[in-house]
């Protein structure tokens, strides 16, 4: 394994440990039950926490959809499956682009933590929390921004970014990076040909 391919996955892995460390340490500060289906902050005066002024807070929300509260019905079993094979995709892509530049290989490093991430609160926190079971765990945000106030007619009403998550941060940075510099994109066309194909194309060279 090339020596930047194992810095991005050991980058992954630190990245994957933080969010998992902060949700299990929001969980127990906001001292969160769960009764059937439904949760409780059973502190009453454990309800947010300060860390930019009213700009930024901790607070906590159970998230049965995508990233930054974006729903997904009832499909929640599609949504797991989908979330392991796309973690798969993206480690088998970093694992074939140890000679592309370092920004793309960290992007996608931090897309496959992010995915990680969330993936592991959709399939065991269910289960971790004794409210589902495996698959149907919901993803816990805590990082609550403040924005300006956007208003829109009755289409678009935002007082706050929706709550998110370290991992949904690295999936953000990560597909931002990949727009800023997608000049350097790998052909995935190339990455995905079956073996057989390249030794036919390098053949007919």
């Amino acid at each position: 394994m090339a020596k930047s391919t194992k810095v991005v996955l050991i980058v992954a892995f630190l990245l994957i440990l933080l969010d998992q460390v902060s949700k299990f340490l929001i969980y127990d500060y906001f001292q969160v039950k769960h009764i059937g289906n439904e949760y409780y902050i059973t502190s009453p005066d454990r309800t947010e926490i300060s860390i930019l002024g009213d700009i930024v807070k901790f607070v906590y929300v159970e998230n049965a959809g995508m990233a930054f509260g974006i729903q997904f019905g009832e499909l929640k079993v599609a949504l797991s499956l989908f979330s392991v094979i796309a973690s798969i995709i993206l480690a088998y892509i970093i694992l074939k682009i140890p000679n592309y530049p370092w920004i793309i290989q960290i992007a996608f490093g931090l897309i496959l933590a992010g995915a990680i991430g969330n993936l592991i609160d959709r399939l065991f926190y269910g289960m971790i929390f004794g409210y589902a079971p495996l698959f149907y765990g919901r993803v816990i945000d805590f990082i609550q921004v403040d924005i300006p106030d956007i208003n829109i007619g009755n289409i678009i009403n935002y007082t706050h970014w929706p709550v998110f998550n370290v991992a949904d941060s690295c999936v953000s940075v990560g597909v931002v990076l990949l727009i800023l510099f997608n000049r350097y994109l790998p052909n995935f066309a190339v990455i995905f040909k079956k073996k057989s194909q390249v030794d036919s194309s390098n053949g007919a060279d």
